[in-house]
């Protein structure tokens, strides 16, 4: 049982923390580690700071609801609250075996994050926690009870006290106090509060069935009816307000057999298979093959997005961003719905792979890193996809949506950023882990599930369904299945990977819970005493070592790449599978894409050969390349069709004069000329073999195409340029930070480290030491006002050879002194040190406040104070 100073109950939440060990504090600065910033100086700092409405009403939200329930009906009872108290709260009178089982946990849950303090004999909730969910006119409880009889009845006249009371049948007492504890009496005896309702007629009882489970207020005419009446006249039912009636709490617990909730829920609800799997499920290999399949296409999905934007991509907005237009182009170009392109930019944005510029047209385009990630086997490419969503804060699923000025919420755009979508994604992925391998799990029981782990996260008070929480989890479902994270709408096994950590990486003060149902024996870190399982945050090397588990596993799913192609006579192209970089890249510009799936199909065109061709390529290279890399003979048809095209290819010559076409085959130029789709070039004849045109060069090359040519570009040097695509990379670009919900978690070290600071100044702060002596004599006013200083609790005041004589004993005797100190920029603070050594005016010696030894100057030291116990 905790206990104060002296062995007597803590009168304070100060002098509760003081009774714990270092284990407990470093679990309450993990569970809130908003009360780390800054770190307290002592622990009368800790407490008052773990009682601020803010930290107060952060801490409820991560509260699962049984807690909350139980913290819910701790604030209805009458403080202090013994634990037989609260458990019949929660209980009833009948009782609950599994109420009382998960009863002690919900204790010492709250106890550990300092919502609750005192033995169980005396259980206090922060003062704060009480007035946020103690019921109140203003502020209904959540547990639908109303005010006691006597806060009910503050201010109501004698009279009519003990008009109450003889109508209950209760004797006249001499003074409102003895009235209102009467009264209280009677509604809290079971037995004579069932007598009185024996006597109710029963109308008035079904006015108390409606008021029984809340709200408990109720509006009443200025003459009521003659139910309401009897139940008024007997203190059933208070004046609220003039037009408004309350049933006291004590009445209600009547009615309720004792309960303060109509529906405790002691236990996590269990989260059902899907219901076309809950009979066998998915095979654990047809899952791991669908979601490696996805993630093959999220890597190809990436890469089309970011050769789409290679040359430059779109415009930034002002207000930052991509417009509609442009997300609708790029869902076209990448064949998505709008909603699944925006998924898919910000995944790339998230990752680094795209950015802005940063130039004055400011656009989207690949940064270096992209080029660095295409290098990378496709394993690795899709864990550096995965790492990136699951810790990122940007969520696609708003876009679209307004903020609530009423903007549209732009893809890569602000505002986009929620800090628990990191949460709600991972807690997702434990949750399926949960689930045997090859299990979906239903949405809505998933949903349910969420909801009593986080009752209050995103509430919108409105009592529907479409808080943030459940979007963000229907909305990582989704992108899970698009990742490859799932498949099928189960876990893939490189996914498990990817959540499992490390056994050295598992923090002190955690337990390691073994997720029921995984045959693979997935270990989940789970933050001590939080059943929803709030990981503690990951490292970024934590991060790449999952990242590399996983890619490990996926490796063998994903499809070997092929140095081959199948050529049909209909000039198409099959690729059965990926292909190697160099000759994909090469295909890609030889031949157009016309289908994508399980097998992607290459189109041979007259304008893709010329495409080839204008980057570089010679008619006798591309027979090689396709005679090399496929696996059936080169049809007739595509030989002929690059021959065709190649005897074409330069037999125009376009150069910037504005620009000129020159040709030694006159009829050529001729039949330009008499096309009457050349009279938007300007073209004139310069000479038998040479047109000029006002148009530029690139516009009179892409008219003569349309017109069924195939010029090519010359240089000033009259040779052929050959045109490759110019690849836009923005300045190194570091990806967007994750914008975090309120405080990260700490790690071990900075707890370890603020729980010896907060011990050591709380030493400080707490150490009886001796009053320094009275100074006799005349002329020592200001000494005598120092010592009373001193007496009081504030800095010591000595003199100056006082001060080097006191800490000279102490350095010869070894003992330790309390000083106050000032330093170079003025900030005041008394510490506990052990002077070893003084000399040049400075003493050097270890300072428990800082546990370190220190050296401090002794001009800098208002006064010196012996300590009444050596604290070494």
């Amino acid at each position: 049982m905790p206990e104060g100073t002296g062995g007597t109950p803590p009168r304070t939440l100060a002098e509760a923390l003081r009774t714990q060990g270092d284990g407990s504090l470093v679990a309450l600065l993990r569970a809130r580690p908003d009360l780390l910033n800054p770190v307290p100086s002592d622990l009368s700092q800790l407490a008052t700071r773990a009682g601020t409405r803010a930290s107060v009403v952060r801490a409820l939200e991560r509260l699962d609801r049984f807690t909350l329930q139980t913290a819910e009906a701790l604030a209805v009872a009458t403080e202090p609250a013994p634990y037989d108290t609260l458990r019949a709260l929660l209980t009833g009178d009948e009782g609950d075996p599994e109420i009382e089982a998960a009863l002690p946990r919900a204790v010492e849950t709250l106890r550990d994050r300092a919502l609750i303090w005192g033995a169980d004999d005396r259980l206090r909730l922060v003062r704060t926690a009480r007035e946020l969910l103690a019921p109140s006119p203003t502020h209904p409880s959540p547990t639908g009870l109303g005010p006691t009889v006597a806060e009910a009845t503050a201010g109501m006249s004698p009279g009519r006290l003990q008009e109450i009371l003889t109508a209950a049948g209760l004797p006249s007492t001499h003074d409102p106090v003895s009235a209102v504890a009467s009264l209280t009496a009677l509604f809290t005896d079971r037995t004579r509060m069932a007598a009185l309702l024996d006597t109710a007629p029963v109308e008035a009882l079904s006015v108390l069935d409606r008021l029984v489970w809340g709200p408990p207020y109720g509006e009443v005419t200025s003459s009521p009816t003659p139910p309401v009446q009897w139940l008024r006249d007997r203190g059933l039912l208070l004046p609220a307000t003039t037009r408004t009636v309350v049933l006291p709490r004590e009445a209600a617990l009547h009615l309720r057999a004792g309960r303060a909730h109509r529906t405790p829920e002691p236990v996590a609800p269990a989260i059902a298979p899907r219901a076309s799997d809950a009979s066998t499920g998915a095979r654990p290999q047809v899952v791991d093959n669908t979601a490696a399949g996805q993630a093959y296409t999220a890597l190809a999905t990436i890469e089309e997005l970011a050769k789409d934007w290679n040359e430059g991509g779109p415009n930034v907005l002002r207000a930052g961003g991509l417009s509609v237009r442009d997300l609708k182009r790029t869902a076209t170009a990448l064949d998505v719905t709008e909603p699944v392109a925006a998924f898919w930019v910000e995944l790339a944005y998230a990752a680094g792979l795209l950015a802005a510029d940063g130039e004055t047209d400011e656009r989207y385009a690949p940064t270096p890193a992209y080029d660095d990630w295409q290098e990378l086997p496709a394993p690795e490419q899709w864990a550096r996809l995965a790492t990136a969503w699951l810790t990122a804060t940007r969520t696609a699923g708003l876009v679209g949506s307004q903020d609530s000025k009423g903007r549209t919420l732009a893809a890569l755009g602000p505002d986009l950023d929620r800090g628990a979508a990191p949460e709600v994604r991972r807690r997702i992925l434990d949750l399926l882990a949960t689930l045997p391998e090859g299990t979906a799990p239903d949405p809505e029981s998933l949903l349910g599930r969420l909801r009593w782990e986080r009752p209050l996260r995103g509430a919108s008070g409105t009592g529907r369904h479409d808080d943030l929480r459940a979007r963000l989890a229907a909305w990582t479902l989704n992108e899970a299945e698009m990742l490859g994270i799932t498949g099928r709408g189960a876990l893939a096994s490189h996914a498990r990977a990817l959540l499992a950590p490390d056994a050295m990486d598992a923090p002190a003060a955690t337990d390691v819970v073994r997720a029921s149902g995984d045959p693979a024996g997935t270990d989940v870190v789970r933050a001590s005493g939080d059943p929803a399982g709030t990981d503690v945050a990951r490292t970024p090397a934590e991060l790449a070592g999952a990242g590399a588990r996983a890619a490990r596993a996926l490796a063998p799913l994903l499809p070997e790449p092929l140095d081959h192609v199948l050529l049909q006579a209909d000039l198409t192209a099959v690729a059965p599978g990926p292909l190697l970089r160099p000759l994909a890249e090469l295909l890609a510009i030889a031949a157009d894409v016309e289908s994508k799936g399980g097998a992607t199909v290459y189109r041979f065109t007259p304008g893709s050969v010329r495409r080839a061709l204008d980057a570089g390529q010679s008619a006798s290279d591309l027979h090689d390349f396709l005679r090399n890399h496929s696996r059936t003979p080169v049809p007739q048809p595509l030989a002929y069709l690059i021959d065709d095209v190649a005897r074409k290819h330069g037999h125009l010559r376009v150069g910037a004069a504005s620009a000129y076409v020159r040709c030694d085959d006159e009829a050529v130029l001729d039949e330009i000329l008499a096309d009457k789709r050349s009279q938007g070039l300007r073209l004139r004849r310069l000479a038998p073999t040479v047109l000029a045109g006002h148009a530029d060069a690139v516009t009179l090359l892409d008219g003569l195409r349309v017109m069924g040519f195939a010029p090519a570009a010359e240089s000033a040097e009259g040779d052929v340029m050959i045109t490759r695509a110019h690849a836009h990379r923005t300045p190194p670009r570091t990806a967007p930070a994750p914008v975090p919900d309120g405080p990260p978690t700490p790690d071990t070290a900075l707890l370890s480290a603020a729980v010896k600071a907060i011990r050591a100044g709380d030493l400080a702060a707490t150490v009886v030491h001796k009053p320094v002596p009275e100074p006799s004599g005349s002329g020592s006013a200001a000494l005598a006002s120092a010592a009373a200083a001193s007496r009081n609790g504030a800095l010591p005041r000595t003199t100056s050879a006082e001060t080097l004589a006191t800490v000279q004993a102490a350095a010869m005797t070894g003992s330790a002194v309390w000083i106050g100190y000032v330093n170079a920029e003025g900030a005041a603070s008394q510490r506990v040190i052990a002077p070893v050594r003084v000399e040049g005016g400075y003493v050097t010696g270890y300072d428990h406040t800082a546990d370190e030894v220190r050296t401090y100057p002794l001009h800098r030291i208002t006064g010196v104070a012996e300590l009444a116990d050596d604290p070494a």
